[in-house]
């Protein structure tokens, strides 16, 4: 299975951070078959002096998807990160999340796929249309390239 992994980091050295994840991912989740450039942009959601380094990577994985969730949240926790807080951001070391794995569609307490907001948020469709433009989104139909271009545009 694909998966695909949204990364953002901007707290710390940065840089150091995402290498460390994609070191990580790669050890405990499967290999890459992309990884993206690194963007930097400002902080959504909330408000930073800090820019966050973003970046996706396509997974190739035997594990399911809540499996994968499990992993994610202890390399986070490994490279520094504390409990997630809810729906409320803040800055932070490092941040891993699930996009899209496949086409599952998946509605737990736990764990929403595709993730319920990167449609929205020209931070992860950016680098992950520079990796997987054709890709199509399960529930909404359309491309990445195509999520991006409304994103851009501000169509809805």
């Amino acid at each position: 299975m694909t998966a695909y992994l949204a990364l953002g980091a901007n707290l710390g050295d940065r840089h150091v951070n995402l290498q460390k994840a994609l070191l990580l991912i790669a050890d405990k989740i499967g290999h890459f078959l992309a990884i993206s450039s690194i963007y930097e942009t400002e902080p959504w959601g909330f408000e930073s002096e800090n820019k966050f380094l973003n970046q996706v990577v396509a997974v190739e994985t035997n594990l399911a998807p809540i499996e994968i969730l499990r992993y994610t949240q202890a390399i986070e926790r490994q490279i520094g990160r504390k409990e997630k807080t809810g729906h409320t951001y803040r800055d932070r070391l490092i941040d891993i999340d699930i996009i899209l794995c496949e086409n599952i569609i998946l509605n737990t307490p736990e764990l929403q796929l595709p993730h319920p907001l990167f449609h929205k948020r020209q931070f992860v469709l950016e680098p992950l249309n520079e990796i997987a433009a054709k890709v199509i989104h399960p529930v909404l139909g359309k491309t990445v390239a195509q999520l991006l271009e409304e994103t851009v545009h501000g169509e809805r």
